[in-house]
């Protein structure tokens, strides 16, 4: 699928894309508006806009997951995941794939209740009338019912504070297609009052949690060492080192957030060019990673029975096909047609799969050639431009940069104020 697609030009990239997605000449044009977002639209989404700011997308490719082909959008400005992405996606492609599994759509409402004097009386008198709360949560927003979705189930939590102890009530949501934050902040202040009876307390605060520990995707793959071997190593070194990689960071803070540093690469990439909010994501997954009270990596890496590598990584997705700025950025409707992701469950499934892709080929990188080789390559042509270099310049200065193996600003402005010094002799 789209072989040698990074040798071709960027024209000739819109060409092959547009006829593999079927685009239409008024599709494909917004490739070559920059942003493609209007400012008349951009002014409508923000206070006191300036302009807009320009991030590169492009196709991350060879992900197989559940037995599909996809192409990825990713919209980073961070040289390599692309790149990253495709060329482990090739491999555990030609392993079987990725197999992605989500549980339910249901995002959670928080209602905190203080100053109660009697915690345990409060708490019954709340889950007395569970039935009777869920149905005022859903009448403040009876079109998501109607839909299949809305309020499912409510609980009550004690949360101890330096001066007292809380009422916490989660109110769960199914939210369909919608991150659903209007929905479910909506239904939570409906609620505060009635509770407020009913506890004898202050319903303080009253808002959606990012944590959705009820809404996570999992992804999985299994490698066999034959398709490891490369760089001097044979697949069961690689195998090991991956392993012991995944080890190191379960036993140490520093290297467990670098770790989830790589797999976040990936899946902010596929959130932002899925019009989502990457920082809802963010804080849902480190949050995640600490759930057990340690901060743990995300993914987790073992040795199957039979010696083959194992992968998997499981990630709560606050994720969405609809609301917010999905439906205004016309990237956003491209990078749908592009993948051919078809629902938020989909999408849920896709993220955490490119996520643990990411992961994947910073581990192998890291434990055989190391980091740098591959992340120079680009990362000369960043410096090259950041020192003034122009078209084909570019190349030029980033060939130079890695033949001297001195990849900074100083020494590719001295190369190309050489470089045209000569040019123009």
């Amino acid at each position: 699928m789209l072989e040698g697609f990074y040798k071709k030009t960027r024209t000739e990239r819109l060409d092959a894309v547009q006829e593999l997605c079927g685009l239409s000449d008024e599709e494909r044009a917004l490739f070559d508006q920059a942003g493609s977002l209007s400012f008349e639209t951009a002014d409508h989404m923000v206070e006191n806009l300036l302009g807009t700011y320009g991030v590169p997308f492009g196709l991350g490719l060879n992900m197989r997951m559940n037995g599909r082909d996809y192409l990825v959008p990713m919209a980073t400005e961070e040289p390599s995941v692309i790149a990253a992405q495709s060329g482990a996606g090739k491999l555990i492609r030609q392993a079987g794939g990725i197999k992605a599994e989500s549980r339910s759509r249901e995002m959670t409402g928080q209602i905190e209740l203080c100053g109660i004097k009697d915690v345990k009386k409060s708490r019954a008198a709340i889950l007395a009338q569970k039935t009777e709360l869920l149905f005022l949560a859903n009448s403040a927003y009876p079109s998501l019912q109607k839909r299949g979705g809305g309020a499912v189930d409510l609980t009550v939590r004690e949360v101890k504070t330096v001066r007292e102890t809380l009422l916490v009530v989660h109110v769960s949501v199914e939210t369909l297609e919608a991150m659903g934050a209007n929905m479910i902040n909506t239904m939570v202040e409906a609620l505060a009052p009635r509770l407020e009876e009913l506890s004898c307390g202050i319903a303080e605060m009253r808002i959606l949690t990012n944590l959705v520990d009820q809404a996570t995707a999992t992804a999985k793959c299994v490698i066999s060492p034959d398709l490891l071997s490369g760089k001097g190593f044979s697949g069961e070194e690689v195998r090991d080192r991956i392993v012991r990689a995944y080890e190191f960071a379960s036993a140490d803070i520093y290297r467990a957030t670098t770790h989830n540093k790589g797999i976040m690469n990936g899946v902010d990439a596929v959130v932002l060019a899925f019009g989502n909010d990457t920082r809802a994501v963010e804080a849902a997954a480190h949050a995640y990673a600490a759930k057990t009270g340690t901060y743990q990596p995300m993914s987790s890496w073992s040795v199957s029975d039979v010696g083959e590598l194992v992968g998997e990584l499981t990630l709560p997705m606050p994720v969405a096909m609809v609301g917010g700025s999905i439906g205004i950025v016309p990237l956003v409707s491209l990078s749908k047609k592009i993948s051919g992701v078809k629902s938020a469950s989909e999408l849920a499934e896709f993220i955490v799969s490119v996520g643990l892709t990411q992961n994947f080929a910073a581990l192998r990188a890291l434990v055989t050639e190391g980091i740098q080789r591959g992340h120079m390559s680009l990362q000369a042509k960043s410096t090259a431009i950041a020192a003034g270099a122009v078209g084909a310049e570019v190349e030029r200065v980033a060939e130079t940069l890695l033949k001297n193996r001195s990849v900074s600003l100083t020494s590719a402005s001295e190369i190309l104020q050489k470089m045209r010094d000569l040019s123009s002799n």
